[in-house]
């Protein structure tokens, strides 16, 4: 692996990194620094819906105002570079808590799941961001 390569690596992990404090957050914005402006964001394996970067923005303030208490961990990640992108694979858990506050392991509302984030990299004048997200879920719990 040359130094290219692995500032590119690091850069990719950023993005992830950036893309969890975004939706654990509600800053919503900064998945501008995560996504293209033409980006296709894709959430139907999880009940969620498949649309632009604006329309994410959008669906995930509405939706995950409900669960104000969340965190994402990225987990393995595999990026393979190939005609100037990067096809990254990166698992995740999740958990989304129906308050910030101390609840019970068994309150209504909590979900806990996991996964896969599939992206389509591009690297663009702003550094790499993502161009396609495509959220594979392996599993779901909710009380």
């Amino acid at each position: 692996m040359d130094d290219r390569e692995t500032a590119d690596r690091l850069q990719i992990a950023e993005v992830l990194a950036r893309y969890a404090y975004a939706i654990d957050s509600g800053d919503w914005d900064l998945l501008d620094e995560v996504f293209t402006p033409d980006a296709m964001i894709d959430y139907q394996t999880a009940g969620g819906i498949r649309g632009t970067r604006a329309e994410a923005k959008i669906w995930l303030a509405d939706v995950l105002a409900n669960w104000p208490g969340r965190l994402h961990l990225i987990g393995a990640t595999r990026i393979a570079f190939e005609a100037g992108e990067a096809r990254v694979s990166a698992s995740f858990a999740d958990t989304l808590a129906p308050s910030r506050e101390l609840v019970s392991a068994d309150s209504k509302g909590l979900i806990q799941g996991g996964g896969w984030y599939h992206h389509r990299m591009l690297r663009t004048a702003d550094g790499w961001r993502s161009r396609e997200l495509v959220e594979e879920q392996s599993w779901r719990t909710i009380q």
